[in-house]
């Protein structure tokens, strides 16, 4: 009883995936996963980008003081190449892309503990972090 209701499971997972797939369309996506700085660090520069023309967020990536910065450069790189493999015989010059979406959610927690006073010991929360990154073209959307 319990295997029949674990691969009816699986292929609804499976189906809600490839309905998540068709939603997105022509757009590609780039995920980076449990990158270690704290969600809300890299929520500051991630929302520098948001709903920005390519080149532009790049530029603004480029110079950007904070080391979040480079690891959002660097998927923002992955998710232009994701684009090009998937619409082959189009340039991203001429097909005007734009940033999407772009979401940060917490990732894990490494729990450290940390001398205190008096015997005790305070808690220490390393937190890490997933970005989303959606890149589209505003050609195709017209």
């Amino acid at each position: 009883m319990e295997a029949t209701t674990k691969i009816k499971k699986s292929v609804l997972i499976r189906q809600q995936k490839e309905a998540a797939k068709a939603v997105i369309g022509g757009a590609s996506v780039a995920k980076l996963q449990n990158c270690p700085t704290s969600p809300r660090k890299m929520r500051l520069v991630v929302d520098l980008i948001r709903g920005e023309n390519v080149e532009k967020a790049l530029y603004i990536l480029k110079f950007t003081n904070k080391e979040a910065a480079i690891r959002v450069e660097k998927l923002l790189l992955s998710a232009i190449k994701n684009w090009e493999a998937k619409n082959e015989g189009k340039r991203v010059e001429d097909s005007a892309l734009f940033v999407k979406e772009v979401s940060v959610g917490g990732g894990r927690q490494l729990k450290r503990l940390r001398p205190a006073p008096q015997g005790r010991g305070f808690r220490i929360r390393k937190r890490s972090n997933h970005v989303t990154l959606i890149v589209d073209s505003k050609n195709d959307n017209n």
